[in-house]
């Protein structure tokens, strides 16, 4: 199995917790939350692991360098295209089954075993916080339990929770999202967030992609401090002390 981690981002809005470092260098419990994710990806057999990078992409190559299974990808755009941009940029080197995550997102081992543990029919699989959620929320909406909208423009009023921006997708999709993508690049959708190919496989292909609850279980996406100081004050020991 594979894994790609966008990580390309600067973390400006985190102010001086980064002091210059990438985002996903930020620590908690004196380790960074890069880390956290790597020894999740490793402690469930991921065995190839795709690091897109930007900012301080220096940073990455000292940390990763001797560790066989990670392949650096640098984005030099980052700071003209959004994640989408990103995904672009690595998804030439997808060739399995494989989980879609942020670097800067952590989730607790409970929410990523239901990730890899797929049905052979089911496509992808997206975690998903039912319940109210602000404006910036990557937000999801269902018919009859169809995913049918994956948007950060739905109004709030009409979400039925967030996603967690992690995914796992099988191996066969590939060809359709790789083809979303270069879609959406080719109209320069540059602003374009991942979940705008996820979209677009929902509206034009017959792809079975299901969401799960996180049933309460820990997530944390860092972007501001405020995210940070709960994620530290939440963060639980099956994560912390996670053996790889």
């Amino acid at each position: 199995m594979q894994a790609i981690i966008m990580a390309a981002g600067k973390g400006s809005r985190l102010g001086s917790l980064t002091d210059g470092k990438p985002k996903s260098f930020v620590e908690i419990k004196k380790k960074k939350l890069i880390d956290y994710n790597l020894d999740l990806l490793r402690h469930y057999g991921v065995d190839e692991i795709i690091i897109v990078t930007g900012y301080q992409c220096e940073a990455f190559e000292e940390l990763t360098k001797g560790m066989k299974d990670v392949c650096l990808i640098y984005n030099p755009f980052y700071e003209m295209v959004n994640v989408l941009g990103s995904f672009y940029m690595g998804m030439e080197k997808l060739h399995d089954d494989f989980v879609y995550l942020h670097a800067d997102t952590l989730c607790e081992p409970v929410i990523f075993e239901k990730l890899i543990c797929l049905e052979a029919e089911v496509d992808a699989i997206l975690p998903v916080e039912y319940g109210p959620c602000n404006e910036e929320a990557m937000k999801f909406r269902t018919e009859n339990g169809k995913l049918v909208e994956l948007t950060k423009q739905m109004h709030v009023d009409q979400a039925e929770g967030e996603f967690i921006g992690i995914a796992s997708f099988r191996k066969r999709i590939i060809p359709a999202l790789r083809a979303k993508t270069k879609q959406l690049m080719k109209e320069k959708e540059f602003a374009a967030y991942f979940e705008s190919a996820i979209q677009r496989l929902i509206d034009e292909e017959d792809f079975r992609i299901e969401t799960v609850p996180t049933a309460g279980a820990f997530w944390a996406e860092i972007d501001f401090v405020e995210d940070y100081k709960a994620a530290a004050a939440a963060i639980p020991e099956s994560l912390i002390n996670l053996k790889v």
